[in-house]
């Protein structure tokens, strides 16, 4: 006997209610966020960020001539201090590195070099990371952390000490942050802004850069866990229960990418009289994040996507749940007319309805930065029509046998 329709409604209903509640079902909703933020780029908005490559040259598109063209990974202090003083003549903001720096035992004696041109930098920041197995034989070092925190902390990636560090000369000169991008709470469309050290909680290593930035202290943001970040001028910075903020991958793409090669010929520009190109005319108000590509223990190149996201206030969000109630609620009223209809035609118009959504999704993405969740308001429909597909096969040839039934002789 087929199943009412009734039934059928109610249990549909009970499944999407379930995976609308269940926490698993967000892992396939973030895998169809990847797949969205691939396809798509943000909004074209120039943001105050320059990424210098040091170490690599970005003109470079010929892969035998970049193989060619390969420049050491470990860079030398001389480098650095090279870079720091091409730079600070066009006076930004902030200098940051990423990479940590460790020097080899051989450039030590170069170390005094940068530390000359190190010191000339208003702000400073270098990169470390926190560790959960410290030495023991090794005191703590503290760290400024928020004081007007709220919400539960327990989410928080962990930890009880400070492993890679640069040496103490340049900790003296510059302000420390955190690189960590631990497996729990990060992936390539999510980066952690908060980090828990020993009961404090502190800013991450993009979060910091931003803070140094807009020349804003710790004491001065307010933190709702799970909600937001909420900066003295306004800023609201969205993040999850663990601290996290969802980025578009792409949004580097908004930053001034240069090479350290194009900062010095633009340095020798501006010191002969010439005009230098147009991207290190405003560099005084810039961020300047430097990064070696070729090492390889450097970071994915997510930070600069961060610090470009939160400059720009563009931050994927997602709809509000109401919206997958919503197309849940329609799947299961329209199950009586579905059930009117041929089964390849329902197949045909789920293929059509899944694409129209994909469609949508992509477009509210570009144009709003809001993205549409996959699991229950495209899974509700292709459940309905896997029902009435399989109930309605399973009853057909039931029918079919009742009617070759012959007739009792009498």
């Amino acid at each position: 006997m087929q199943l009412p329709t009734p039934w059928l409604m109610l249990v549909v209903l009970l499944l999407g209610l379930l995976f609308l509640r269940e926490p698993r079902a967000q892992h396939l909703d973030d895998g169809f966020l990847r797949w969205l933020l691939r396809q798509t780029y943000p909004a074209a908005a120039a943001v105050p960020l320059t990424v210098v490559e040091i170490g690599a040259d970005i003109n470079t598109t010929d892969p035998k001539e970049e193989a060619t063209a390969a420049r050491p990974a470990a860079i030398s202090p001389l480098e650095i201090a090279l870079f720091l003083q091409a730079t600070m003549e066009f006076h930004p903001e902030v200098i940051a590195f990423e990479n940590i720096l460790k020097w080899r035992d051989r450039d030590r004696d170069q170390e005094q070099v940068f530390l000359d041109q190190a010191m000339r930098v208003p702000k400073l920041l270098l990169a470390a990371e926190l560790t959960t197995t410290p030495d023991l034989d090794v005191q703590g070092r503290e760290i400024e952390g928020f004081t007007q925190v709220r919400g539960r902390r327990g989410d928080l990636a962990e930890f009880s000490g400070i492993g890679r560090q640069p040496g103490e000369d340049m900790r003296l000169i510059s302000t420390l942050s955190f690189v960590n991008l631990p497996d729990e709470v990060s992936s390539d469309v999510r980066v952690p802004l908060l980090f828990l050290y020993r009961g404090e909680v502190i800013p991450s290593f993009p979060l910091q850069a931003v803070l140094l930035w807009l020349r804003v202290t710790p004491a001065e943001v307010k933190i709702e866990l799970g909600s937001h970040i909420t900066l003295p001028d306004g800023r609201k910075i969205p993040i999850a229960s663990d601290g996290s903020m969802l980025i578009h991958p792409n949004a580097a793409k908004n930053a001034r990418r240069v090479s350290l090669n194009e900062l010095l010929l633009a340095t020798q520009q501006r010191d002969a009289g010439k005009p230098i190109p147009p991207e290190f005319a405003d560099l005084h108000d810039n961020l300047v994040l430097a990064r070696t590509p070729a090492n390889p223990v450097s970071p994915p190149d997510i930070f600069a996507a961060t610090i470009a996201a939160i400059q720009g206030n563009a931050y994927p969000r997602r709809i509000p749940k109401w919206f997958d109630a919503a197309l849940l609620f329609a799947a299961v009223a329209s199950i009586g007319l579905i059930r009117r209809f041929d089964a390849v035609d329902l197949v045909l118009s789920g293929i059509a309805y899944t694409a129209a959504y994909c469609l949508v999704a992509l477009s509210l993405l570009t144009r709003w930065q809001i993205w549409l969740p996959a699991c229950v308001p495209v899974g509700a429909v292709w459940l309905v029509i896997l029902l009435v597909v399989i109930l309605r096969a399973s009853h057909h040839p039931a029918r079919a046998a009742s009617s070759m039934i012959p007739p009792a002789i009498a």
